[in-house]
């Protein structure tokens, strides 16, 4: 049987896995799914529509899967999808969908700290971590292993590419490509994300095509197009090659300058 607190309220309608922990004063509404191993601290409130997978934790104050703060929204069944090993530290807010995406989701393995905001319709990858106070708009979609550093606001519709990594107190505006380093105000291109990458055990030969197809974006005085030309022309196309080009030639916003 679940650990429940006895000031918490869980509705008979919840499905809670045997082991799962529920701290004091939380609310747990119905129509929700909570994996194995899951803890949820005091004063916690899972909405209706929440789909919490194994080991996660979600602590203090957080309020996940709430109505979306969208005046399109209508009332229609959508959801808040979170993986498994996924901590929500204290006073995140996470809404879940809309009918456009119909569900918000988080990945595997993530941590988002204090006060982080997850709009409606945001996909966050696997192994992504969100410092205090990211806030993102709505239908953002945040690729693997992507890092953001604290107080950093994302803009409705934004993509942020995977390993890529963004310094804190940044506004997001426009997408942010793969694998790359990027600051300052506007926000601009910094380098690639090379300690990230090698840690993450990317080799030499990758790293230096990487390197090469941004020199050609960023660093020459071609335009986007003959930038993705010249790369599909001169560069092997190894798989994270296609994928800046692919996230590239997919991008409405426009990718950072």
């Amino acid at each position: 049987m679940p650990e429940i607190h006895p000031t918490a309220i869980v509705d008979k309608k919840a499905e809670l896995a045997d082991d799962v922990i529920v701290g004091p004063f939380s609310i747990i509404e119905s129509n929700v799914r909570i994996g194995k191993g899951a803890q949820i601290h005091s004063h916690v409130l899972v909405a209706s529509g929440a789909r919490i997978g194994e080991n996660c934790i979600i602590h203090h104050g957080a309020a996940v899967s709430t109505l979306p703060q969208d005046l399109k929204f209508s009332g229609e069944e959508s959801t808040l999808e979170i993986g498994n090993n996924t901590v929500v530290r204290e006073f995140c807010s996470l809404n879940r969908g809309t009918k456009d995406r119909e569900k918000t989701k988080i990945g595997n393995d993530c941590f988002l700290m204090a006060y982080v905001h997850a709009a409606h319709d945001c996909w966050i990858g696997d192994k992504v971590i969100l410092a205090n106070g990211v806030q993102l708009g709505g239908h953002v979609t945040i690729e693997d292993w992507v890092n953001i550093g604290g107080m950093t606001p994302v803009h409705q519709f934004c993509n942020v590419g995977k390993h890529s990594f963004i310094g804190g107190g940044f506004r997001i505006v426009q997408d942010v490509p793969p694998f790359i380093l990027a600051g300052s105000e506007p926000l601009t291109f910094r380098g690639l994300n090379i300690i990230g990458l090698k840690r993450r055990g990317f080799e030499k030969p990758v790293l230096m095509a990487l390197r090469k197809c941004y020199r050609y974006i960023y660093q020459s005085k071609m335009n986007i197009g003959q930038a993705l030309e010249k790369i599909k022309d001169e560069i092997e196309m190894i798989p994270e090659v296609q994928d800046v080009v692919q996230f590239i030639e997919n991008s409405s916003r426009g990718i950072i300058r």
